[in-house]
């Protein structure tokens, strides 16, 4: 998958994940999309808070979405064929 079409997905899940549309995931938000893709528990979501919100604000923004996607591309290259 080319990097044109690659940022065009992750924008697009990052705004699936977004679901009040205010330009930021909140843990809820986080965990009610990671239960579409398969079981998660509360401490997973967590967790996950943790490691992508690296300001500690609560919210994932998107900047922090995209670090953790650069950071992840294996990853994030399956989620985009999953969602």
């Amino acid at each position: 998958m080319a990097d044109d079409d690659l940022q065009a997905h992750l924008e697009r899940i990052f705004k699936k994940f977004d679901t009040n549309g205010d330009g930021k995931i909140s843990s809820s938000e986080l965990g009610e999309a990671l239960k579409l893709l398969g079981s998660v528990s509360p401490d997973e979501v967590r967790r996950m808070m943790a490691e992508i919100d690296t300001d500690g604000d609560g919210f994932i923004s998107y900047q922090e979405y995209i670090d953790f996607c650069n950071a992840n591309k294996g990853l994030m290259k399956d989620v985009v064929k999953v969602v």
